[in-house]
Formats: C-alpha cells, sequence, structure tokens
C-alpha cells in the first residue's frame, strides 16, 4: 500500500520537489488549538447573535414597543368602566394580565427565527461546529429574554402613567416581571419545537395564534373568574396562563402567592422537560 507525498514546484526546474510532512504541519497549526468552548460559552453567543440582530433589524422591537402601548390604552380605556367602574380601578387589576398577555404572546418569534434560520440554511453550518448543541436554541431563547424584558418596562412605565400604583413596590414588581420571564423562557421552547417540525414561517405563526388564543383569553387576565359559567371555570383555573397571572397580580400587589409560584414554575419546568428534548431530537435529525 503506497501513499502520497505532498509536493511542491520549484522556481528553478518547474518540477515537482517532496515536502516534508512535519513542515507542512507546522505550517497549517502554528499556534496551540484553543480549548472548546463550554455550554455556557456558546450559549451566550447565539444569544448575542440573537440582539445583534435586533440592532441590526429594529422594526423587529415593534411588538415589544407599539403592541404593548396599544394593548393597555385599549382595554383599559374600553373595558375599565363597565367591568369596574373607571379605568384607574381597573388598570389596577388589569396590568399584570395584560403584561403576561403581551409577553406571552411575542414567545411565539422565537419559532419564526428558528424557521427563518433553517430556510436559509444556517443552521446546517452550526450543526457542524464543534459545541455543545442546545447552545443554539438556548441562545434564542436568550435574546428573547431581552425582548420580554423590554415589553415588560415598556407596559409597566405607560401603566404607571395611566396611574397604576403596585403596592408591591419595586421589589414586588421585579419579582414578578422575573417570573414572567422564567415562564416564557421555558414556555417558548414549544415554539422553537414548531420552528423546526412545521415548513414555512407562515404555518408556524398560524399554529402558535391557534394555540395563544385560547390561553391568553380564557384566563383571568380579563375578569376575575368567578364570573364565569361553572364549565369554563374548569378550564380557566387550570390554565397555565391564569397561574402565572394571578401569581404576577399577587406579587405586586404586595403579597407572596406561594401556591401560584409552585404552578407558575411546574409549568415552566413541565414544557422544558417535554419540549425541550422534542426540540433537540427534532434539531439533530432535520
Amino acid at each position: 500500500m503506497s501513499t502520497a507525498t505532498p509536493t511542491t514546484e520549484t522556481k528553478e526546474t518547474g518540477e515537482l520537489a517532496p515536502v516534508r510532512t512535519e513542515s507542512l504541519a507546522e505550517l497549517l497549526v502554528s499556534r496551540e488549538r484553543p480549548p472548546r468552548p463550554n455550554a455556557l460559552r456558546t450559549s451566550l453567543t447565539f444569544g448575542w447573535r440573537a440582539m445583534l440582530k435586533i440592532k441590526h433589524v429594529p422594526e423587529q422591537l415593534f411588538d415589544v414597543t407599539a403592541f404593548p402601548i396599544m394593548m393597555v390604552l385599549m382595554y383599559t380605556y374600553l373595558f375599565g368602566g363597565a367591568l369596574a367602574g373607571s379605568p384607574s380601578e381597573y388598570i389596577q387589576y388589569l396590568l399584570p394580565g395584560i403584561l403576561v398577555m403581551s409577553v406571552t404572546m411575542i414567545t411565539m418569534y422565537t419559532g419564526l427565527a428558528v424557521n427563518i434560520d433553517i430556510e436559509k440554511g444556517v443552521f446546517d453550518r452550526f450543526r457542524s461546529l464543534p459545541i455543545w448543541r442546545p447552545s443554539t436554541m438556548v441562545g434564542y431563547l436568550l435574546g428573547d429574554a431581552l425582548r420580554y424584558t423590554i415589553a415588560s418596562i415598556v407596559m409597566l412605565t405607560v401603566g404607571l402613567i395611566m396611574g397604576f400604583r403596585p403596592d408591591g413596590g419595586f421589589s414586588g414588581v421585579v419579582a414578578g416581571v422575573a417570573l414572567l420571564i422564567v415562564f416564557c423562557f421555558a414556555f417558548s421552547w414549544v415554539w422553537t419545537m414548531f420552528g423546526l417540525l412545521l415548513r414555512t414561517e407562515k404555518a408556524v405563526m398560524s399554529v402558535s395564534m391557534m394555540v395563544l388564543f385560547p390561553l391568553t383569553f380564557l384566563s383571568d387576565i380579563f375578569v376575575r373568574p368567578e364570573t364565569m359559567p361553572g364549565w369554563l371555570q374548569a378550564f380557566v383555573n387550570n390554565n397555565p396562563v391564569t397561574h402565572v397571572a394571578s401569581a404576577v397580580r399577587d406579587l405586586m400587589a404586595g403579597s407572596w402567592p406561594g401556591e401560584g409560584i409552585a404552578w407558575s414554575l411546574g409549568w415552566a419546568g413541565l414544557f422544558v422537560a417535554v419540549f425541550g428534548p422534542v426540540t433537540m431530537r427534532l434539531y439533530n435529525r432535520k
């Protein structure tokens, strides 16, 4: 069995001269190979990539700025007088719920971003890299966590201008927003699965809206479940969005809803445990 010997062409004679394997290795590997990045570093790198996409396409922030403002103004002044006697009274109950609704609905953009990158062929390059496989998906979710934070700040600012006064103070508001972001981070795994499973961006959006509209509107975001029919209360009281909205509302009101927080974190853990492995299986086989 023979092996080919690397050769180079000499300037004087034009003939091919053998090249030593050692010199070729020294030329290709001039310094020590850098260490393989760990899971945290690669996840943060992909998260930074997601934020750079927002920087270069600032129109992506429309859904976390203009849309939340429109929701707060519309529902407060449209339903406030009929449901609570005045908009200033209704916003105390509505704003935490609208905050949960708006941030939960923008979680579907994670699936849209994944689907768009698949269509562009970017994932083929990602899968060839010697990195922790889930870091690409975790990076998407970390980038979207910034969007959730921006949406929360925008809505709370508008609410304070309109008369919202949280009895829990700054710490209660921060605790409520943190709980919401943790839940939405876990809930986004559902849409990453759909982003990998469905063929087109429009299909991902259609399926997302079919799931999100019943979850958000059939909850205690707008009215208390006690005012609903009994058969509807059974669904509303077991709706994960209801658990999160109630917990966020109570935290901002100054109380510590242990049961609501446990339900919210339990749903978050369930979403990650179920949809995380399914998402990675689809990612490895896509």
